[in-house]
């Protein structure tokens, strides 16, 4: 007998409500693209390269030992569960709803952090295109406040007009990327020698004391199951395969890629930690700095647009919160024509925007606040993500022994590699946890001391959080009168 018809309360509202709901919109193509806009963050290729060639290797451990094995799980329990909210319906149907919920609130929380920071890069790469652009912080804010509202406003689109338009964005955006590490090439070939030395096989090893670059590598690539969200929004279940497929071959190829063109173009004493990109292409292209200002707009505009896939992905957890009342019922309602949860995108775009005013208003001023606030939100998402992603290579295990038959049905790879994927997949996410403790990623702006205590208090915060609301939730539900079915709208 399953365990859903054990009775055991692992099946879920969402799971009979949400397909009637939800228009069947996204192909292939479509969701090869979300996972692109949730993993490709290519200035990640900035932010690792003072680790020198040993950046490579970094980023070789990243994808043997999270991407690969992540994207064969969320393989797996896709086929198996492809229902909107992907880890939160994994996981309760593998440890029951508490679990459940707060392995969604665990992946939908750094999704709001995320867009503050997404929208804080837009900033930062328009004081590159115009230096001395946004010099106050109240101004930084107010962009920031702009391109959350925008993403909010794309997100209440239907669904397809939304995703044209971010299908369309990400082709100038890979268009950006290869100019990246073409530039690298041009380098060479015009003669110039790299500008950081690849040479001693010394250099392309870890620092065994310092694991900080293998916790920002799993950062770059948190995300692969964010697609899934949208799970019953998919036309073709063969869409799983492909997505994950193609978007973790992509991903692979652009980060080496675009590190190869930052590190041989750009000396390590020159290197910005998320400008870097746009000074590899005026090195490459010839000192061309207006041609990397157009590059810098793309990619600009990408960051603004890929706000608006976080805040329509990330809005599908909330809903399904809301259809399974563990959230405000109105949450799991969607508009009767565009048909998508405004409810729910409304309120995360709120709650952002709450974020990104105590950090960048007036009060603000000159300080270093805002990047003490920034750094330290980056590193708990990170935190926080990677708890949910150890949830869900677990899941692996234990859906295999609550559904035997499902599992054998829809099978994405032999259950050794699933296994192996698994126990390889938790141990990432733990180190990459740990490593993200272990050390400030700006030692001038924070003692080791103060950076293990603001993430200990944002990581811990935000895990109760999640413990009180399933308590709460817990407690209306026994204490009032069985509702019916939610309404569609």
């Amino acid at each position: 007998m399953s365990a859903d018809t054990a009775g055991n309360g692992r099946v879920m509202i969402s799971e009979r409500v949400a397909p009637g709901m939800l228009p069947r919109v996204l192909s292939s193509v479509d969701m090869s693209i979300i996972f692109l806009a949730i993993v490709l963050f290519i200035v990640q290729a900035s932010v690792i390269q003072p680790a020198g060639p040993s950046a490579f290797t970094y980023w070789i451990l990243g994808f043997l030992l999270f991407l690969i094995p992540g994207a064969l799980v969320t393989a797996q329990l896709g086929q198996m569960f492809p229902q909107e909210g992907s880890l939160y319906v994994w996981t309760q149907k593998a440890l029951g709803p508490f679990w459940g919920f707060f392995a969604g609130f665990c992946a939908w929380w750094p999704g709001v952090l995320v867009m503050v920071a997404t929208s804080d890069l837009v900033v930062t790469i328009w004081q590159f295109i115009d230096p001395g652009a946004l010099s106050k912080t109240w101004m930084q804010g107010l962009v920031i406040l702009a391109v959350l509202w925008f993403s909010a406003v794309l997100s209440l689109m239907h669904l397809r007009v939304t995703q044209t338009y971010a299908n369309l964005v990400f082709v100038f955006y890979g268009a950006a990327i290869f100019v990246i590490g073409l530039a690298g090439v041009l380098w060479l070939v015009g003669g110039n020698s790299s500008a950081n030395s690849f040479s001693g096989a010394s250099n392309w090893v870890p620092d065994s004391s310092n694991w900080t670059f293998f916790g920002l590598v799993i950062l770059a690539l948190l995300g692969i199951e964010v697609p899934l969200n949208m799970g019953v929004e998919i036309v073709h279940l063969r869409s799983i395969k492909k997505y994950l497929f193609w978007g973790s071959i992509v991903t692979m190829i652009a980060y080496l890629w675009a590190t190869f063109g930052n590190m041989v173009t750009v000396p390590l004493a020159d290197n910005n930690s998320t400008t870097g990109i746009f000074a590899a292409v005026e090195n490459g292209f010839w000192g061309s700095h207006a041609f990397a200002v157009v590059v810098a707009l793309v990619v600009m505009w990408f960051f603004v647009s890929n706000t608006v896939v976080y805040n329509y992905s990330f809005s599908r957890l909330l809903f399904v919160s809301g259809l399974e009342r563990r959230m405000p019922q109105a949450l799991g309602k969607v508009t009767p024509g565009t048909k998508v949860p405004r409810n729910a995108i409304l309120l995360q775009t709120s709650i952002a925007s709450i974020f990104a005013i105590v950090t960048f208003g007036p009060w603000a001023g000159g300080s270093d606040f805002p990047n003490q606030v920034y750094l330290v939100f980056q590193a708990a998402v990170t935190v926080i993500w990677c708890l949910s992603m150890i949830l869900l290579f677990a899941d692996i295990f234990l859906v295999k022994r609550a559904y035997p038959e499902k599992f054998e049905e829809v099978r994405a790879a032999h259950p050794y590699l699933l296994y192996a994927s698994g126990i390889i997949g938790v141990g990432a996410s733990i180190v990459g946890a740990i490593v993200t403790f272990k050390d400030p990623w700006n030692p001038e702006l924070f003692t080791v001391g103060s950076w293990r205590a603001w993430l200990g208090i944002v990581a811990g915060v935000s895990a109760l959080a999640a413990v009180v609301i399933y308590a709460i939730s817990e407690y209306h539900r026994r204490h009032e009168v069985p509702a019916a079915t939610p309404s569609p709208v």
